[in-house]
């Protein structure tokens, strides 16, 4: 593993665009993509914190409110190719960890084969007021 210096500015970019392939899948009756960078959950953490700012980032790149809710797994991550097909290669920050850890070999892995096999713990659901009553209103974590 390396270590990269990452810009917060950076994860909360990805981030966005993880919330426009998020409102995509949703709207193709998908399950949200899953979450498997730290780094950019960490981003994603923070901004929750907030939730006017949450809210008013969500609107902005999904076009909707979406919770952050947990949901575990391993496996294949099933939205990469459509976010190759919007934003070309996922870069290295979807392979850091939250102290800016870079796992060289998840991204070699990916490069070589274009796949990421990943574990994650967390994913969006639309939020409370965008026509899915089905989570509650005080679920921002």
């Amino acid at each position: 593993m390396s270590t990269a210096t990452t810009d917060p500015s950076a994860e909360l970019a990805e981030l966005g665009k993880f919330f426009t392939i998020a409102a995509r899948r949703i709207d193709a009756g998908e399950t949200g993509p899953e979450m498997f960078s730290a780094a950019i959950d960490a981003a994603w953490h923070a901004l929750v914190a907030d939730p006017a700012a949450h809210e008013v980032f969500a609107l902005q790149h999904a076009g909707r409110r979406l919770t952050h809710v947990e949901s575990k797994g391993f496996g294949p991550i099933a939205w990469v190719a459509a976010y190759e097909e919007a934003y070309g290669p996922l870069p290295e920050i979807w392979f850091t960890d939250a102290d800016g850890a870079v796992n060289t070999e998840a991204v070699t892995q990916y490069r070589e084969t274009g796949t990421v096999i990943a574990e994650w713990d967390c994913g969006p659901k639309p939020g409370p007021g965008d026509g899915d009553d089905l989570t509650p209103a005080a679920s921002y974590l």
